[in-house]
């Protein structure tokens, strides 16, 4: 009996919100839509908050209230993980407001959509750039804001993802035997990563694409690309001596040596 009490408030009250939305949306009066798009947005139901907002923002363009619609029409879209709508409001509203108290914020909220945004380290990092572009920005126009530290976290999460992506494409290379693109690879990642996790790795195979790609060459190029090899072990070795390729890094070694005495 209980249970079928409770099912019939839980009924009425769903009924009685529908209803109460419905005569919201419509409604003329554009100043009872506007108080309830944003009692909806205080009680967190973006999506009807947002449906109002789209009715009243176009009476309401030029006015104070306009102010605050576009605050929150960017939030409903973020809210509801459509960053893409979310960053196209949040950017109006810093075009449109400049000097307003909300701006910071709403610049700080343009680069976690184009975070949000972003995809796993394997695609396409347009939104990743995007987004450290715009933690920095907002980083160099307020260094005393208490999100500061959050953005400069965030842009050290965003390169990690770079640098992945770097490092993998890397390999790619070197898996498909183009070592030529390899190297390049493998040389820009570590230039552009200097301090990367993946620095033993990418020496080594630094070393190794460059024995591979003497190894593969014409007998005029072969000398020259084997004295590479020798001093890519070199710095292999003098900056990881206790490495587990040491032994195979002495092989490779070794070969290129007796290539060059030929």
């Amino acid at each position: 009996m209980q249970k079928i009490f409770l099912v019939a408030i839980i009924f009425i009250a769903v009924f009685s919100g529908c209803s109460e939305f419905q005569k919201a949306l419509k409604s003329k009066d554009y100043e009872y839509k506007y108080q309830k798009a944003v009692e909806y947005y205080d009680d967190e139901d973006w999506y009807r908050s947002q449906s109002l907002i789209n009715d009243v923002l176009p009476v309401f363009r030029g006015t104070k209230k306009a102010r605050k619609l576009y605050y929150m029409k960017a939030y409903t879209h973020y809210n509801q993980k459509e960053y893409i709508l979310a960053s196209y409001h949040f950017r109006s509203f810093i075009k449109n407001y400049p000097n307003d108290a909300l701006t910071q914020e709403c610049e700080y909220m343009l680069a976690e959509c184009f975070r949000m945004e972003a995809p796993k380290y394997n695609l396409d990092q347009q939104n990743t750039k995007k987004a450290i572009q715009g933690y920095q920005l907002f980083i160099n126009k307020y260094p005393s804001s208490l999100r500061v530290d959050t953005a400069n976290q965030r842009i050290k999460d965003l390169h990690k993802r770079l640098e992945q992506k770097s490092y993998e494409n890397a390999r790619l290379y070197y898996k498909l035997r183009d070592y030529k693109a390899a190297l390049i690879a493998l040389k820009n990642t570590m230039n552009d990563y200097p301090d990367t996790p993946y620095r033993e790795e990418l020496l080594y195979l630094i070393m190794k694409s460059n024995f591979l790609l003497a190894k593969n060459s014409i007998k005029s190029l072969q000398k020259e690309r084997y004295q590479e090899t020798i001093n890519e072990y070199f710095a292999f070795v003098d900056e990881y001596p206790d490495s587990n390729k040491i032994r195979e890094a002495e092989k490779i070694y070794a070969k290129s040596v007796e290539e060059i005495k030929k």
